[in-house]
């Protein structure tokens, strides 16, 4: 089954804080991914298994020319296996700028959601709560979605050596710049937290999601207006979150009579050919994909700079 032929006739515009979840089963638990995510979703092809892999790496199957890992969800999330091996899927996904492949016991249907919908994990006690960004409720069932990210960065960690990448940079002056980061996934938001600091830039504030970062920019406006520079400078988002999506602050910030100059990078691991239309749809002054931390350096430096060169023309 192609998702993207089963999702073709509900393709969703840009800004819309709207997202589409392929639900699928582990055992009992009912779990979700972003059908853009999504590549399609086949039935399970024997892997060949690679010698001193993790334990949750079942091996590599060829697919289409590509070379693919699959994961073993049901072992990673220490869930029970599969009672059906004839219903089982793999759902081949794209992101980080790779295709992976993960074992599923069953794929159910597509969700179409707003943002809205979805809340927070730190309301609720979840077990694998490092490993879940946001629950959407419904009346006969919670379905979780999971951090495929972080998931794939605990079994291959060597995908995003950021650490190495900061080395590369050198010793890097001190900014007085204000830099605000959105991003739900807590190992990736200590990513962060780590590296733009050591970039420079200490005045960042990090907040889960885009809700969170437009409450904080109206506070802004509200006590500063036009001068909103004096508490940020540049915004940093991702675009899967719950509440609030990448995509929807964006578009608020551009139409937004005051912030509509305040400089946009999306961060995302969702930046692909098919998918970079929509960010610049919404006004995104830079789109990036994880995890090419050095180009969001580059980047970074360059609109405060370009911010400055405005700021001089203008006195």
């Amino acid at each position: 089954m192609a998702v993207h032929e089963v999702g073709s006739s509900i393709l969703l515009g840009s800004g819309t804080n709207e997202v589409e979840i392929v639900e699928f089963c582990i055992h009992k638990a009912i779990l979700g991914i972003n059908v853009v995510k999504v590549r399609e979703i086949i039935m399970p092809i024997p892997p060949v298994e690679i010698p001193l892999s993790h334990p949750c790496m079942e091996g590599i199957i060829q697919l289409r020319g590509s070379v693919i890992p699959v994961i073993d969800l049901a072992k990673f999330l220490q869930l029970s296996p599969s009672e059906n091996l004839a219903q089982d899927k793999f759902i081949i996904t794209e992101f980080n700028q790779r295709k992976y492949a993960f074992h599923v016991h069953d794929v159910q249907r597509i969700h179409r959601l707003s943002w809205t919908r979805i809340e927070k994990p730190t309301d609720v006690d979840l077990s694998q709560q490092n490993f879940v960004t946001g629950y959407v409720r419904f009346e006969d069932k919670m379905l979780l979605l999971l951090d495929f990210e972080h998931i794939v960065m605990e079994i291959t960690p060597e995908q995003d050596d950021y650490k190495q990448k900061i080395q590369e940079l050198g010793n890097r002056p001190k900014s007085d710049k204000k830099i605000i980061v959105a991003e739900d996934s807590p190992i990736l938001r200590k990513i962060l937290q780590d590296y733009i600091p050591k970039l420079g830039y200490p005045q960042t504030k990090f907040f889960q999601n885009g809700q969170e970062a437009w409450d904080y920019l109206e506070t802004v406006v509200r006590e500063n207006g036009e001068d909103y520079h004096k508490a940020v400078d540049l915004l940093i988002t991702d675009i899967e979150m719950p509440v609030m999506d990448g995509h929807y602050l964006t578009k608020s910030i551009k139409e937004h009579p005051v912030l509509r100059d305040l400089p946009v990078v999306i961060f995302s691991s969702l930046i692909t050919d098919d998918l970079r239309h929509k960010g610049e749809s919404v006004g995104a002054n830079a789109q990036i994909s994880k995890p090419e931390h050095q180009q969001l350096a580059l980047v970074i430096d360059e609109l405060l700079s370009e911010e400055d060169s405005v700021g001089m023309m203008a006195h």
